[in-house]
């Protein structure tokens, strides 16, 4: 079975729907871990004190792979966590939260109501956003002496990486981030650096 490429998005979307009177605010956020998407839900329910549901589902790359949590949110088990998850689990969507905010406008919608409620707003959360392939990086710590500064910048540009720190002493110290399938190349360019 092939490798399906993982996406993300990269910054926050946010929609608004009125269906039968309730409305229904959808909004996805990139996360970097777990911990920031609980905070994340922790401030928009700071937001919306009155909100009937927020409902919401995410997904995160682990080193132990992934980690998804979905929540109906009082709504009937099924109706809403899971459609919105489904919809994520769709776009293979990773570090990232969609939450689906209800305000309860006195019309019961059924249960297939709500499931085609909550999976249609996170889908359209989703077409809307900013998405793009997701990038694992590698971050390598190495030394090298300034003779080789020029050839490293030009091989590391090519390789799609980044310096981000360096100390200039008797040798350069340097951090630099790459994506993960690149960092073999740079090891095999450079092979006394590590």
């Amino acid at each position: 079975m092939p490798l399906r490429l993982m996406n993300c998005v990269q910054a926050t979307y946010t929609l608004e729907d009125m269906i039968k009177k309730s409305r229904f605010i959808g909004i996805i956020t990139p996360c970097a871990d777990e911990n920031e998407a609980l905070l994340t839900l922790k401030q928009l329910h700071g937001g919306h004190p009155d909100a009937s549901h927020i409902v919401y589902a995410y997904q995160i790359k682990t080193e132990n792979g992934l980690l998804y949590r979905f929540n109906d949110a009082g709504e009937p088990t099924g109706t809403a966590g899971k459609p919105i998850f489904q919809q994520l689990a769709g776009k293979n969507l990773v570090n990232v939260l969609l939450a689906v905010i209800r305000y309860f406008g006195g019309i019961k919608l059924g249960a297939g109501g709500l499931t085609r409620a909550y999976g249609n707003t996170a889908k359209h959360v989703i077409d809307g956003a900013d998405i793009r392939p997701y990038i694992e990086w590698a971050n390598i710590p190495l030394t090298l002496d300034y003779k080789q500064m020029q050839a490293f910048e030009y091989t590391l540009k090519k390789l799609q990486g980044r310096i981000v720190a360096q100390d200039f002493a008797e040798q350069i110290r340097l951090r630099v981030e790459l994506p993960i399938e690149h960092a073999d190349a740079l090891r095999q360019s450079f092979p006394g650096l590590y």
